[in-house]
């Protein structure tokens, strides 16, 4: 069991990885060895997420979610296979952490009528200085 949060926990069965060959600069090496993982996590089928996370975690992870809801984080920065993997799990467990934080409910404020003044004073001032600067018509 991997530990997002004290309520969420992914199996790690639900996590696929396949290993493919990195791009980039790394010479002979990266030609021959696979050490670039591919992360597959199903966020629409996972059973270890709510549908408030899911949904949230869907809409953070953007580009790298497909229509089937299926999550894919390629992570290539390292030159070892284990670096990698522990790169792109890494990145995973930061995503679903911040889809699992509910964002604050916005309160509507009114501003106060001495608010309201200084705001139409400001624009008053902003539209004087405006008028000053335009082109000043030539009388012949």
């Amino acid at each position: 069991m991997i530990r997002i949060t004290p309520q969420i926990s992914i199996d790690e069965n639900e996590l696929q990885e396949d290993f493919i060959r990195a791009s980039g600069p790394g010479g002979q090496n990266v030609n021959k060895v696979s050490t670039a993982v591919q992360l597959r996590f199903d966020a629409a089928g996972s059973p270890s997420l709510t549908d408030d996370v899911r949904s949230r975690l869907l809409t953070l992870a953007g580009s790298r979610a497909t229509v089937d809801g299926i999550i894919i984080i390629e992570a290539k920065r390292h030159r070892t296979r284990e670096q990698n993997r522990k790169d792109a799990l890494e990145r995973l467990v930061e995503l679903i952490r911040r889809a699992s934080v509910r964002p604050a409910v916005r309160k509507e404020t009114v501003p106060s009528p001495a608010a309201r003044i200084r705001r139409l004073e400001s624009k008053k001032r902003r539209a004087a200085v405006k008028r000053i600067r335009s082109d000043i018509p030539v009388d012949d």
